[in-house]
């Protein structure tokens, strides 16, 4: 992320009259330049021949281009529009092996309340594996007994990171209609199997909620990039992210980063990258276990897996207009979860 901007001199340009344009002390833009430049082009007391100088990033002549940051240069997550429709497109890699998914879905705005939010998630279209409508039956099943969650309603923190499922009353409720339809199209045991393993999720409310902590989807939407960015304008957090399957999710260490200045198309951008922080080794992870196996007072961290995500905002309290989530594990060979949300446009 760019931290500063670059000024040329002009002739007759001076510090104070270049610290002026920008709304600076012409001392501070002294130290600020000194601080970022070779030994060779520090102003000493004014200009001595300097070409250009090293001024903040949000030193700017047009004020609207930058970001208004709450407190703490904080953007805060307020939602209040109507619908947001957006295209999906999950990968997924181990090894040589690569599927692709895509598939419509719309977000509503539902709540705020005590900090909470409260959102209403529906699919919108059929879902492609691999550029073709899904047909297998195993995949059709799948998706088909999937449907009963839809429309799904969740809750985020402040910061909106998913927190869980509101509506899970509601399932039930819906499954014996579905059902019915199922067995009216399908026969065998093959739906048997995926009737019992759909209903003994929405049957329990802790499992639903684990269910859904594994949609990529709504991890990815409902990160949690909402957070207070410092006066470096970045941040770092610890989060977890389902790219394996296991009880307790692999842990990443992060940066995340915002640009005070908006780009050309007037949008805000978060970026984050980092890499696994696990005491757990790949052994561990192959086994599936949910701790290490090998207690140490001072343990080498395994650090065999990156994370990254960048997130467009067309407002400083909106939902992103579009994102790209990737987050790798190395295994007997890489494993890698990539997530690619695009807002569409209504017409």
């Amino acid at each position: 992320m760019q931290k500063y901007n670059i000024h040329t001199v002009q002739k007759d340009e001076t510090l104070k009259s270049i610290a002026s344009l920008y709304g600076l002390d012409k001392d501070a833009l002294k130290l600020f330049h000194n601080n970022h430049c070779a030994v060779k082009d520090m102003i000493l007391i004014n200009l001595n021949g300097q070409k250009e100088l090293f001024v903040p990033r949000t030193a700017v002549a047009d004020k609207n281009i930058l970001v208004k940051f709450g407190r703490g240069n904080s953007l805060t997550l307020q939602p209040e529009t109507s619908v947001r429709r957006y295209s999906v497109v999950i990968t997924i890699e181990k090894g040589e092996h690569k599927s692709e998914l895509k598939y419509e879905v719309s977000v509503r705005w539902l709540k705020t309340e005590k900090g909470h939010h409260f959102f209403e998630i529906d699919r919108t279209s059929k879902l492609y594996l691999n550029e073709e409508e899904v047909n297998e039956i195993a995949d059709l099943l799948a998706y088909r007994t999937s449907k009963v969650l839809y429309p799904l309603h969740i809750s985020t923190d402040e910061h909106g990171q998913f927190e869980g499922v509101e509506n899970a009353e509601a399932f039930s409720k819906r499954w014996p209609a579905i059902k019915e339809e199922l067995y009216k199209e399908f026969e065998g045991k093959t739906v048997s199997d995926y009737c019992e393993k759909i209903e003994k999720v929405i049957s329990q409310p802790e499992a639903i909620s684990l269910y859904l902590k594994n949609d990529y989807f709504v991890r990815a939407l409902f990160f949690g990039i909402y957070q207070s960015f410092g006066k470096e304008f970045k941040t770092e957090m610890t989060t977890t992210f389902p790219v394996v399957d296991n009880a307790i999710e692999p842990s990443y260490k992060l940066t995340l980063e915002t640009d005070p200045v908006k780009g050309e198309t007037g949008l805000i951008t978060i970026e984050g990258s980092g890499k696994l922080y696990e005491e757990r080794n790949i052994d561990d992870f192959i086994r599936r276990s949910p701790f290490s196996l090998i207690i140490e007072d001072d343990p080498v961290m395994n650090e065999e897996g990156h994370f990254r995500l960048i997130s467009y905002l067309k407002g400083e309290t909106s939902l992103p207009e579009s994102l790209y989530l990737e987050c790798s594990i190395m295994l007997q060979e890489e494993k890698k979860i990539s997530v690619s949300v695009s807002g569409i446009d209504e017409n």
